[in-house]
């Protein structure tokens, strides 16, 4: 898997000239193009933006979106912002926690599901929200979680 892994990350590179402030729209399109930044490809991508290995290391660790190994099967993002917190989401997120058998950032044991946190979705008015695999529920409560979560498990076959 690693060969097309290269050359996915070799041709996006390929299309951000060299220059520094070109780092983060090439490392969302890597991370769009191949779900992660291969850990392998941190030092070309260094090389290709002048950067120290550490600097671009910093970057992918210092933001939550990015993901230095391959994305679990299902991913399931929980609404930490201010608005969703007032509404529940601090027991939502201690729900999924033991519902999935991971904490945040973390991933189940059969690498499955990855339970991330993701701050505002947006849904401010409709809190607490959350995202599976890209998509949005809102008024999420532990009840509706376990729903949601059945609901991928036989429609996705995690």
């Amino acid at each position: 898997m690693q060969a097309p892994i290269d050359g996915i990350v070799t041709d996006t590179l390929a299309r951000f000239g060299g220059r520094q402030d070109q780092l983060l729209p090439a490392l969302h399109a890597i991370q769009d193009s191949v779900g992660y930044i291969p850990s392998a490809h941190v030092d070309g991508i260094a090389r290709h933006f002048n950067l120290s290995r550490a600097e671009v290391h910093g970057v992918i660790t210092f933001y939550h979106y990015f993901r230095s190994e391959p994305p679990a099967r299902c991913v399931v993002q929980i609404c930490r912002a201010e608005a969703c917190q007032s509404m529940g989401a601090d027991e939502l997120a201690a729900h999924a926690e033991r519902t999935l058998g991971c904490g945040m950032h973390g991933h189940t044991a059969d690498g499955a599901f990855a339970l991330e946190p993701v701050y505002c979705l947006g849904l401010c008015a409709s809190s607490p929200a959350l995202t599976i695999n890209e998509a949005v529920f809102a008024r999420v409560t532990p009840a509706r979680f376990d729903a949601l979560i059945a609901d991928v498990t036989t429609t996705e076959a995690v």
